[in-house]
């Protein structure tokens, strides 16, 4: 099965109580826009710009929306009140489809000969190694052998966060230690699951932004000498954002994706902000898909972004 296999209720209900902030936040700011109007006007049309970019969409994905919106109201010189949250909702899921990416796997799929190589970018703080240690729990009950490789070698810290996940998580890991070379790292745990028929691996890799050019580097060496054990490695560049912190996740989305090929995105702590919009903004602006949403602290509440229930459950049904 691709990224859209089955969506169970359980999660479905999950992805309502993570966007509840979000939602509350946006539909308040909607209907104090709206009040005494009978129908979508230039004020109307005013004050949702300025809802949605309060909301992180950012600006030029607002732009984008509101112009589309125009383009309707102009269809239909009376297009009503009780009609814009629709067309909203039409409008995000729209933007959303565009940057969908069907060739990025989900956590269930058939096994290949060569295993599925994720690389994991981000800077510290933003959940990168809980969200490599979730990932690694869901492909493993997918029934996927998973292997991990510590190639974050600048802090200590970060191998030993990573060598408990494998520990909890219970697949195996590769590591040198503090100060070894992030791409040697990663061609031995390429190696490691080669050897052990492992279908994904997934590597972290430095948190840090303060010198691009020596992240381009490092980055350029890990996936070269990928390649030399897998040759098409790696099939996914995930770089790992950080919702809550708004229009700081674009800044660090705009430093990632000129540092290296990311095509796929995954937006942690969407529970615990009211900025949800993020993920349309972000995705819209980089043209990458959002693959990975982080809704909880539970191994299980790391989904599958899916676009037609995020937009049901921001909207509701």
């Amino acid at each position: 099965m691709g990224i859209l296999s089955f969506f169970s209720k359980e999660k479905k209900e999950v992805l309502d109580k993570g966007l509840e902030k979000t939602k509350t936040n946006l539909f308040s700011q909607l209907t104090k826009a709206v009040v005494g109007k009978s129908k979508v006007d230039d004020d109307v049309l005013d004050n949702l710009e300025e809802i949605l970019i309060t909301s992180d969409v950012g600006v030029a994905t607002t732009l984008k929306i509101i112009e589309r919106i125009e383009q309707r109201v102009a269809q239909d010189k009376y297009l009503g009140i009780s009609q814009l949250n629709k067309i909203l909702r039409e409008e995000i899921a729209f933007l959303l489809e565009e940057t969908e990416n069907k060739k990025l796997k989900g956590f269930d799929f058939e096994k290949q000969a060569d295993p599925y190589v994720i690389l994991v970018v981000g800077v510290n703080g933003v959940g990168k190694t809980t969200t490599i240690g979730k990932l690694a729990y869901q492909y493993k009950q997918a029934g996927k052998l998973v292997v991990l490789g510590a190639s974050d070698t600048f802090r200590a810290a970060a191998v030993d966060q990573l060598t408990i996940w494998s520990k909890r998580v219970d697949v195996p890991i590769v590591s040198q230690g503090m100060g070894a070379d992030p791409a040697s790292v990663a061609f031995d745990t390429l190696q490691s699951a080669k050897a052990q028929n492992a279908d994904v691996v997934i590597i972290d890799t430095a948190g840090r932004l303060h010198n691009k050019t020596n992240l381009m580097n490092e980055l350029t060496k890990i996936k070269m000498v990928m390649k030399k054990v897998v040759a098409d490695a790696p099939h996914e560049i995930l770089l790992v954002l950080d919702a809550s912190t708004g229009q700081n996740a674009i800044e660090q989305a705009k430093q990632f994706t000129a540092a290296t090929d990311v095509n796929a995105l995954a937006l942690t702590k969407l529970d615990g902000t009211a900025k949800g919009g993020v993920v349309i903004g972000i995705s819209d602006q980089f043209k990458i898909p959002v693959k990975y949403i982080g809704l909880g602290e539970q191994m299980t509440d790391l989904q599958i972004f899916r676009r037609k229930e995020f937009v049901d459950s921001l909207f509701g049904e």
